[in-house]
């Protein structure tokens, strides 16, 4: 299936896939829309761009942290092309659009030849590059509910400042009270063979008023929970690291107790 080709056609280029014919999506009007529909939630059509997502007057109103990670990626002409869709069924770890979805609740509509189906996002992914999607069906479209969340984040580290994959992604959405968290989803991408939950991290965060040792501590406990590789982007150490850094930064920044570069506010 050939949507924006972004992952697809350079693994082709490179000889990583050779599929013996090509399906493309791009005349199904269906797949590209985006709307809000009361008891769903926000509604995005598998097929809307990268760019879509940054230019959604609907996500900047509802879930501005999407279109801030859409805003991310790549490069001006690569998200003109790659599609929200792609990002997900691609399945690659340090993909930055599901941490950030994940956090939010999303689940995806998955349609073949006899059936729909709809999958939590956070069950999608089974292993690198793999997911729970069939041979006969297309992703159509991707679902963030309706939700109490009063505030989201996702910060990554690359090994440039603009447009590189994740050496480590941390994805966050709070119901916060102030500075009491009521509830707390923590994702991790990039270091794990699919985005995982940071569970003990997020259950140390609910129910606590954040001061810096309690985010000391969630940092910690995220970094215990990752299972990051070592390869030429970098260590098992380093990025074990950065995913207690990454924790706290995203945290803060949901919070509001960052600016938008990312610093901590003053007064």
């Amino acid at each position: 299936m050939l949507a924006g080709g972004t992952d697809l056609l350079p693994n082709m280029k490179n000889d990583l896939t050779a599929p013996t014919a090509l399906v493309s999506l791009k005349k199904i009007q269906t797949l590209q829309g985006m709307t809000y529909v009361p008891g769903k939630g926000v509604v995005i059509g598998a097929r809307v761009t990268q760019n879509g997502l940054v230019r959604s007057s609907l996500l900047n109103q509802k879930y501005l942290s999407v279109s801030e990670t859409a805003h991310a990626m790549a490069n001006y002409q690569i998200r003109n092309r790659g599609t929200i869709g792609g990002n997900l069924v691609s399945a690659i770890p340090s993909a930055d659009l599901p941490p950030i979805l994940i956090a939010l609740r999303a689940s995806v509509t998955l349609e073949g030849s006899h059936q729909a189906r709809t999958v939590p996002l956070e069950k999608f992914f089974t292993g690198p590059r793999c997911s729970v999607i069939a041979r006969d069906e297309i992703l159509t479209e991707i679902a963030i509910p309706d939700q109490a969340t009063t505030g989201s984040a996702y910060i990554k580290f690359g090994l440039r400042r603009s447009g590189a994959l994740a050496v480590v992604g941390v994805a966050v959405s709070l119901i916060a009270e102030g500075m009491h968290v009521e509830e707390a989803r923590i994702v991790l991408g990039a270091v794990a063979p699919t985005p995982i939950r940071a569970r003990e991290a997020e259950r140390l965060l609910t129910g606590k008023t954040v001061t810096e040792a309690i985010l000391e501590e969630v940092g910690r406990a995220a970094a215990s929970e990752c299972k990051p590789i070592s390869d030429i982007r970098g260590s098992e150490e380093y990025r074990r690291e950065m995913v207690g850094v990454f924790t706290k930064r995203a945290l803060r920044k949901a919070l509001n107790l960052t600016t938008s570069d990312g610093s901590r506010k003053t007064g």
